[in-house]
């Protein structure tokens, strides 16, 4: 009789081990904590912060993140100031611009993703033997004056004896989004494009990729993760769960092909081809892009004020200290 009793409740185990289970997974859900992470750009260049959305690092560490474009550092560094997102995902030199404008509760970096210039020189002519000296009269299409991209990218030539407001006909009038066509149009000589746009212009026959500026630059901290102070004093365990993520996904870059990679980051880049998506991911991955973890060091950071006060923009150089955290990344 006992046996019988337990055969036909059974079913009622099993259905109610099922609910229990689905509402475990349920409340689980409802227990990630929101982070809203505004980042400068959507680009390739930043494969491991894709990698970790994608292979569902954030929410093993109990976060739910919630993804925006800000489209340049200056709108990046004022959603996060302004309280409209968590943590940006910027140029650290944002950091340094805010804190030199007297923000009591300034923006401090906790972990950096790339290490390197993540733009390359196109020219409309095939060179196996490129020189930067060659650069010299031609008409190029450079960045913004004062953006992070065309502040190495001068870093550069004056490391090769040129003066890039003298020795090259530099245009910056061009908006970031339109530089590739303007040079697939005839503009210019040569144009500095990030990825998709310098491997597209290759592609469609128009430039050929001569140099990298990152590679010639060094080891530039060109994106890191920074919060508001106020933030980082009450979110310690949540940033450290953030950067535990960040640095899954620099392993896995660093571990697996080109291919792996850029499959698992397609669904973050649907309108481009797979095998572009693979090329551009191999380029980076050549020029020593991606950092193997995400600590922040002070020769980078001395680095970066150097770069700012060639070019100009430099008010006043700031501590390490003071706006740079390793807490998280040691």
């Amino acid at each position: 009789m006992r046996r019988y009793l337990i055969i036909l409740m059974m079913p009622c185990f099993v259905m109610l081990f099922g609910i229990c289970c689905l509402a475990g997974c349920e409340g689980s859900r409802h227990h990630l904590k929101k982070v809203r992470l505004n980042e400068v750009a959507h680009s390739i260049f930043y494969a491991p912060q894709y990698v970790a959305i994608e292979k569902g690092y954030f929410e093993k560490e109990g976060i739910k993140l919630e993804l925006t474009t800000g489209f340049g550092a200056d709108k990046t560094a004022t959603a996060v100031i302004s309280g409209d997102a968590d943590i940006a995902f910027m140029g650290p030199e944002a950091t340094i611009y805010q804190f030199n404008q007297g923000n009591a509760d300034y923006l401090i970096n906790f972990a950096q993703l790339t290490q390197r210039a993540g733009n390359f020189v196109v020219s409309r002519e095939k060179e196996d033997s490129f020189k930067w000296e060659d650069l010299k009269g031609k008409k190029v299409i450079g960045g913004r004056p004062g953006g992070m991209p065309e502040m190495v990218f001068e870093y550069v030539l004056k490391k090769h004896g040129m003066n890039p407001q003298k020795d090259i006909n530099l245009v910056q009038n061009i908006d970031f989004a339109n530089t590739s066509g303007a040079f697939v149009s005839g503009e210019a000589d040569y144009t500095v494009e990030f990825e998709p746009a310098a491997t597209l212009i290759e592609e469609q026959g128009a430039g050929y990729v001569v140099a990298s500026v990152g590679k010639e630059s060094g080891y530039v901290p060109y994106t890191a993760y920074s919060v508001k102070k106020s933030y980082l004093e009450t979110h310690k365990e949540l940033l450290e769960a953030f950067t535990r993520a960040i640095e899954k996904g620099q392993e896995y870059v660093n571990t697996h092909t080109p291919a792996q990679i850029a499959k698992v980051i397609a669904p973050q880049f649907k309108d481009t081809d797979r095998k572009t998506l693979e090329k551009i991911v191999e380029r980076y991955a050549e020029q020593d892009s991606y950092k193997e973890n995400t600590k922040f060091e002070k020769e980078s950071f001395t680095l970066i004020q150097d770069i700012l006060e060639e070019a100009g923009e430099l008010e006043k150089r700031v501590d390490y200290e003071t706006l740079v955290t390793t807490e998280f990344s040691e």
